[in-house]
């Protein structure tokens, strides 16, 4: 028989939809685009400001779970001139501007330069499957670039949701991009970094980071058949 709910659990399931309303109104307010070269000035400094407070946090994060290394070389493609032009025409402030330079092009050159380079991202690990037509799909992920990837995920929560940052948000995040479907993520892939970042929504950062030091990467697990650890 199911579960009978409870007031905790009902208020609970009710936080859980009010956040996911305001991240997907984050998403839906209109893009923003610099035309004049004070407005170029001001998001070059902010821009830099953003990546740059990312990439520290995310550097922190890493070196916590044991992968300083992956922290210390964590985006810096994004100070190349593809990348970081883009972010000043393109800043918004509350997410990538990637997001609206592909809405205005229709697609993101930053971005495809940026998911080339950085093997955090699953869209990094995407090929052509032999004998499907030429379907793409995601392979599977070794395991530290996925914990750079559950670090990489946790920074820009934070940095996006400001005040509003809680321990459940990259879980929210990720299920309202899971919702979309279609996405060329190998499913044991996406599975680990779910229940990463959902023991993360349970346990908080400094017991999640403690366990993911000690047993995914001192251990050197390897998550699925078929994955390796490098």
């Amino acid at each position: 028989m199911p579960e009978k709910s409870t007031p905790a659990s009902e208020q609970q399931n009710s936080q859980h939809a009010e956040h996911i309303a305001e991240l997907k109104a984050s998403l839906r307010t209109p893009d923003k685009r610099a035309t004049t070269p004070v407005q170029y000035l001001k998001n070059a400094w902010a821009h830099f400001g953003t990546i740059s407070h990312h990439k520290a946090l995310v550097f922190e994060l890493c070196v916590r779970c044991g992968i300083p290394w992956q922290g210390l070389v964590h985006d810096l493609s994004k100070y190349s001139p593809e990348e970081f032009l883009t972010g000043v025409r393109f800043y918004q402030g509350n997410r990538s501007p990637n997001t609206a330079e592909r809405n205005a092009n229709g697609f993101s050159r930053a971005w495809i330069h940026h998911k080339g380079r950085n093997k955090h991202h699953y869209e990094y690990w995407t090929d052509m499957r032999p004998g499907k037509g030429g379907m793409l799909v995601g392979n599977l992920i070794p395991t530290k670039y996925m914990v750079e990837m559950f670090c990489d995920r946790v920074a820009a929560s934070k940095v996006y949701a400001k005040d509003n940052y809680r321990d459940s948000s990259p879980l929210e995040y990720l299920q309202l991009e899971l919702t979309a479907g279609n996405l060329p993520f190998h499913p044991e892939s996406a599975a680990f970094l779910y229940v990463l970042l959902e023991h993360l929504a349970e346990h908080g950062e400094d017991e999640t980071l403690r366990f993911i030091r000690k047993n995914i990467i001192e251990a050197r697990y390897v998550y699925a058949p078929g994955a390796t650890f490098d």
